[in-house]
């Protein structure tokens, strides 16, 4: 709540304060009567009636947020308020595209700061990652015509893959194949020799 209790010498009671759509709503409820302070009972009624107009002003701040909330997202040139396009230097060196949310969550009221790296999971897939996380946080319905505005709404990124590369296989080590053994061709034999038999010498007959 956005109701505090004041108690200096120029006023005591409950201030209500809250700014809807940039004007400043600023009430006080006093805690004295005839110049005296309340008694406990007549105070918690008061603090009652701060917490219902506080309420009002809640409702009405919100009513006035969700109207502005497009034109809050946005910068003029059509990009996303909240979500940039970086190139991060890993401390190996080696350079990332990414896209970085650096957004005050109005879930819990803490700076969001978180990013998706494009490497990982292709431009497209990291930039839907990021609307999904920027919309959770700054209550925006994935139904609804801004969330569809917001994903249309991706940077340009020059080099990078629209979606991320499948891991490659490794392929299977097929076991070399043993050296297929030379065939050794049969020696043939040489070819007995057949024996031929000797011519036999006609003897030579002399006359004397």
């Amino acid at each position: 709540m956005s109701v505090k209790l004041i108690d200096n010498d120029a006023f005591y009671g409950f201030r209500v304060r809250r700014t809807v759509n940039g004007k400043l709503y600023q009430e006080y409820f006093s805690l004295k009567k005839a110049g005296k302070r309340l008694g406990p009972r007549q105070t918690r009624g008061v603090e009652k009636l701060a917490a219902v107009r506080d309420e009002e002003l809640r409702l009405k701040q919100e009513r006035s947020r969700q109207r502005r909330k497009a034109e809050l997202c946005f910068h003029a040139d059509g990009s996303v308020k909240g979500i940039s396009y970086l190139i991060k230097t890993e401390k190996s060196g080696t350079r990332t595209p990414i896209f970085q949310i650096g957004i005050a969550s109005e879930l819990d009221g803490k700076i969001i700061c978180t990013s998706f790296s494009i490497n990982a999971h292709g431009a497209d897939a990291a930039w839907a990652r990021a609307v999904e996380t920027y919309a959770r946080h700054k209550k925006i319905s994935k139904g609804s015509k801004l969330y569809k505005k917001l994903s249309a709404a991706m940077p340009r990124v020059k080099g990078a893959a629209k979606k991320a590369a499948a891991p490659t296989k490794k392929a299977a080590k097929t076991p070399a194949r043993a050296p297929k053994k030379a065939a050794t061709a049969k020696k043939k034999k040489p070819a007995a020799r057949k024996k031929v038999p000797a011519k036999k010498k006609a003897a030579k007959k002399t006359t004397r």
